[in-house]
């Protein structure tokens, strides 16, 4: 393998940055082609009684699949049929009611001459997503949205680099106007992402990460020897000190035993109530866990009490949040 001189790694930084930099110019340069038609495709797409459908040849069926991933996971029901495939039997994916995009930089590729008639010919309304104004796509579209870049990033202006770009902003800015219409809201993107860690940010409760055999508690007047049973038992680092009615009195962390040990010589007279710190950290069972971490965090604790009805509910500790993948 032939080593980098020197000179070669400072054309790589410049040929890097130079792409860069012309990609942004691009991308800033679409707003002038939010217009009228834009509004209009974010009212059809929200009002429309069917779905979205999004299609698109060669990269730009790349392109046309995330956009169909970004809308279904904001609230747009959308699928993504390939041109190609369209004007080989793929064409009965498109039902009444539903509104079809399709993507091109061209807008005058072989496929996309053939599917813009027979779209307009079952009667839905085609919005042309195109870089070329003056092509097929664009005159036969009812609706479209200019995604024209002055030249691709590709030194030889060949590969599809800064047209690409410019559709997937486009279609980030069309889902995004569509959430905002729609008002979907923060519930409504965690009940369409339930899995990983984003899905757990947004749905998971500091009551699901209680365990309801794990709930370290002492009455107020147990001695010593009972609090470090159950702390040791229950290892979860602290109990909490609860009344006859269940309710919070404090918490006893193993720092708290630890301050004990270096203040008395001996703790056989000592209860629960001596030792314990009386304002934890509290939050509501009901509360996110995420909540939980960044209260965690604001106090520098590894640990707080939960409440349900103003009764003890369990302790969520720090570890619980790191094996849920929240750190």
């Amino acid at each position: 393998m032939r080593l980098l001189k020197m000179s070669d790694s400072y054309h790589i930084i410049e040929s890097a940055k130079r792409t860069i930099d012309l990609q942004a110019s691009s991308i800033a340069g679409l707003s002038e082609f939010i217009n009228q038609d834009f509004v209009s495709a974010v009212t059809q797409i929200s009002t429309a009684s069917g779905r979205l459908v999004v299609s698109g040849i060669g990269k730009s069926a790349i392109v046309a699949q995330k956009i169909v991933a970004t809308m279904n996971s904001t609230g747009t029901p959308a699928l993504f049929m390939h041109a190609a495939d369209a004007i080989h039997g793929d064409l009965g994916m498109i039902q009444p009611g539903d509104t079809v995009m399709v993507i091109s930089k061209s807008g005058d590729s072989p496929e996309i001459k053939v599917l813009a008639p027979l779209v307009k010919n079952f009667g839905n309304l085609l919005i042309g997503m195109v870089g070329n104004m003056q092509s097929y796509l664009a005159t036969q579209s009812d609706l479209v949205l200019n995604t024209t870049v002055d030249q691709e990033a590709c030194p030889n202006n060949l590969a599809p680099t800064t047209s690409t770009t410019a559709q997937m902003v486009m279609g980030d800015a069309l889902a995004v106007c569509l959430m905002e219409t729609k008002g979907f809201k923060t519930d409504d993107f965690a009940r369409y992402h339930p899995g990983g860690a984003l899905g757990k940010k947004l749905y998971m409760r500091v009551a699901d990460l209680i365990q309801p055999h794990d709930m370290p508690k002492v009455a107020a007047g147990s001695p010593i020897k009972t609090v470090l049973v159950e702390i040791t038992q229950k290892r979860l680092g602290a109990a909490a000190v609860l009344n006859d009615q269940q309710e919070v009195l404090g918490i006893i962390t193993d720092g708290d035993i630890r301050r004990m040990l270096e203040k008395y010589d001996s703790f056989t007279d000592l209860r629960a109530t001596d030792i314990m710190s009386n304002r934890p950290k509290m939050i509501a069972a009901e509360a996110l866990a995420a909540e939980a971490l960044e209260l965690m965090r604001a106090n520098n604790i590894s640990q707080l009490v939960a409440v349900k009805d103003g009764k003890y509910a369990g302790i969520i500790h720090l570890h619980d949040l790191v094996k849920e993948g929240f750190l």
